[in-house]
C-alpha cells in the first residue's frame, strides 16, 4: 500500500491509501478514518459505500463523520466505487462504467475483466484492512444511493460478517428501476435470475437471518419515485417481519447535506451492534 493523504482530524487520522487490487486488476484507492485510541487497542469497522459518480473522497470531505467516529471509537473505511484506469472498460454515461460499479461481480464482456466490486468489498478490501489496521474484525456496512444498494446486498448476503446495515436514499430494488436495469443488463446479462442475487427486495424474501436495517430517505429527493422506491423494501420487510427502521425525512434531497444531517444517528445505530459483538 502507498499512503496518499494523512490529515489529523478530531485527534485521529484521516488517511487515503492506494494499492494494487488483484480482484479488480487495477490500482484502487480507499480512505480510512482511524479514531484516537490507546496503543494495542482493537476497534470495530464501519464500511461506507458511495454512489454513482463518486470515489473515496466524497464521504470523507462532505459527510462530517469523523467527529462521531472519534466519539464512538469506530474505524470508517470508504473505498472507491469502481475499478479505474486507462485499461478499464468505461462508458460515456454517468451511470455505467467507471464511477458506477454497482457492487456486483460482472459476468459480461468487457466488464468482467475488472468489475468485481462485490468480491473486492467482501473479501479483498476487508482482508487488507484487517491485516494492516487496528481492528477487532467486528464490522457493519452502510452506504448512499447505489452504495446504499451495495450495503444492503452485501450485508444481507453475508450476515456472518456484518452486524448491521444502514443506507441513505438506497436503490432497494434495482431489478425494478431504470438505473438497475441498465447496469444489470450490461454487467450481468439478460438472465434476471442472476439479478436477484444483487437485489435487496429479492434477498429479503429468501433471507433466513435477520440483520437490523436503518434507512433514511428524503421526501424531496428527485430520484425518489423513479429510481429508489423505498416502499418496495418496506413492504417486503413487513411481510417477512424483518427488522427495519425507515425514516422519511421531510424536505431533504439526495445530497450530502442530507447525509451530514443524519450521519451521527447512523454511526450510533451501528455502534450498538458492533459493541455487542466486541
Amino acid at each position: 500500500m502507498e499512503i496518499m493523504e494523512r490529515h489529523a482530524s478530531f485527534a485521529g487520522w484521516q488517511e487515503v491509501y492506494r494499492h494494487q487490487s488483484t480482484t479488480l486488476n487495477c490500482l484502487m484507492n480507499f480512505s480510512i478514518y482511524i479514531p484516537p485510541h490507546v496503543e494495542g487497542e482493537k476497534l470495530p469497522v464501519l464500511y461506507w459505500l458511495s454512489g454513482l459518480t463518486c470515489n473515496e473522497q466524497n464521504f470523507i470531505t462532505k459527510a462530517g463523520a469523523q467527529k462521531y467516529a472519534a466519539e464512538h471509537q469506530v474505524i470508517i473505511v470508504a473505498p472507491d466505487t469502481s475499478p479505474r484506469g486507462d485499461g478499464v472498460a468505461d462508458d460515456a454515461a454517468y451511470d455505467l462504467g467507471q464511477g458506477a460499479g454497482f457492487y456486483v461481480n460482472a459476468t459480461q464482456v468487457p466488464w468482467s475483466e475488472h468489475y468485481k466490486m462485490y468480491d473486492y468489498i467482501v473479501y479483498e478490501l476487508r482482508t487488507l484492512i484487517e491485516s494492516n489496521f487496528p481492528t477487532n474484525k467486528v464490522q457493519s456496512i452502510m452506504g448512499h444511493s447505489a452504495g446504499g444498494h451495495g450495503a444492503l446486498v452485501i450485508g444481507l448476503r453475508n450476515p456472518e460478517i456484518y452486524q448491521s446495515i444502514s443506507a441513505f436514499s438506497p436503490i432497494v430494488a434495482p431489478s425494478q428501476v431504470p438505473w438497475g436495469n441498465k447496469a444489470f443488463t450490461a454487467y450481468l446479462g439478460a438472465d434476471q435470475a442472476l439479478w436477484s442475487n444483487y437485489d435487496a427486495v429479492e434477498l429479503i424474501k429468501s433471507s433466513a437471518v435477520k440483520i437490523p436495517i436503518l434507512i433514511d430517505q428524503g421526501t424531496a429527493d428527485s430520484f425518489l419515485e423513479a429510481q429508489l422506491k423505498p416502499e418496495l423494501l418496506a413492504n417486503v420487510c413487513r411481510d417477512k417481519e424483518y427488522p427495519i427502521s425507515l425514516n422519511m425525512r421531510d424536505g431533504y434531497d439526495h445530497s450530502y447535506y442530507f447525509i451530514a444531517s443524519f450521519i451521527a444517528e447512523h454511526i450510533e445505530f451501528h455502534c450498538k451492534y458492533l459493541a455487542s459483538q466486541a
